[in-house]
């Protein structure tokens, strides 16, 4: 039987800090996808959810359950650190894939492009629309969530969703026609 988040929590808070890692192991791979999709960048992805987790660990006494679940919290503070990071003025850098097998199968070639075109259309859209369209279409999170974890209302986190669908479909049907 899964403990809820809660107990956990409040286990952690009475000393039993070997229980965090339970919390860890059920949230590093949504924080981490979440992150990934935010910064472009593996590397750094890995070391937002790495800060995350630290930032919530020291500061879960000030975790309130009665106003979100740890993971709206969890991602809330994800987020932030990913905003800090993007505010540096860098160039957005773009996922390296990992290409696994043969190089020269042409599957691989055409999943690595398109894979390599959605990335670009992501990284070009408004961190607050590339936010909330990966906590809705990869963490599949209920819309009213992320306006939890976005600080905004339900009506705004609708709005940036279909914005960015809208300008993904219209970065992404040139390359969808090429590759049929």
């Amino acid at each position: 039987m899964d403990i809820e988040d809660r107990e956990l929590v409040r286990r952690v808070l009475a000393g039993r800090t070997d229980d965090f890692r339970v919390l860890v192991d059920r949230h590093q791979q949504p924080i981490f996808r979440f992150a990934s999709g935010l910064l472009g960048n593996r590397e750094e992805a890995e070391d937002v959810t790495q800060e995350a987790f630290l930032a919530a660990f020291a500061n879960l006494s000030d975790y309130d359950s009665s106003r979100a679940v740890f993971s709206t919290w969890l991602f809330t503070i994800a987020r932030n650190r990913c905003i800090n990071l993007l505010k540096q003025s860098r160039p957005i850098a773009l996922n390296e894939l990992e290409l696994v097998g043969d190089v020269g199968a042409t599957d691989l070639i055409v999943r690595q492009e398109l894979s390599q075109q959605l990335d670009h259309a992501l990284a070009s859209l408004p961190v607050e629309q590339r936010s909330a369209f990966i906590l809705a279409e990869v963490e599949e999170l209920p819309y009213a969530e992320i306006a939890r974890i976005e600080r905004t209302s339900l009506g705004t986190v609708k709005s940036r969703i279909h914005r960015a669908k809208q300008r993904l479909q219209s970065l992404l049907e040139p390359v969808m026609r090429e590759s049929k």
